[in-house]
């Protein structure tokens, strides 16, 4: 898992620029995951992408804490930003397809939804987060044992 993360950041780097410190925090006692690796790829994309977004929205510095660990029966990923939040207004509105607080152009609306989607539909997981201005934390939680695949392409991450 933690080699798929740090692939991600290490694609994404450029969008960072000086102002913005990455800090990861990864347990590496961890067991493999099964998991079907190009698909969480993209849901960490999306996670950093907006916090990214968030915090260059704010005073375009900041922190992205990226942070894996045991919770009971299932690996926690987590992904922390020092950011503008999201404000409690559209907070339920997050995951729904097509909506975005991103400017015209800048968003699909479709990141969260397509998250949402490859977590719990696909690796029978759990996305969830907290936010308020300076401190929003995307969570993301996968089974360490897999139900059986719906296909051949699962590998452990």
């Amino acid at each position: 898992m933690h080699e798929l993360l740090d692939s991600t950041l290490l694609m994404l780097s450029g969008k960072f620029g000086q102002r913005i410190t990455v800090v990861k925090e990864y347990d590496h006692t961890l067991p493999r995951v099964p998991a079907y690796p190009a698909e969480l790829n993209q849901v960490w994309t999306n996670l950093i992408d907006n916090a990214v977004a968030a915090m260059q929205a704010g005073d375009g510095k900041g922190t992205l804490t990226v942070r894996t660990a045991r919770e009971n029966d299932r690996l926690l990923v987590e992904f922390g930003d020092t950011g503008t939040g999201i404000p409690p207004e559209v907070r339920d509105r997050v995951f729904d397809p097509f909506f975005t607080t991103k400017p015209v152009g800048e968003g699909t609306g479709l990141g969260l939804d397509i998250s949402w989607r490859i977590v719990v539909n696909k690796h029978h997981g759990t996305l969830r987060f907290d936010s308020e201005p300076g401190d929003t934390r995307f969570q993301v939680l996968l089974p360490l044992t897999a139900p059986a695949p719906d296909d051949t392409s699962e590998e452990s991450a």
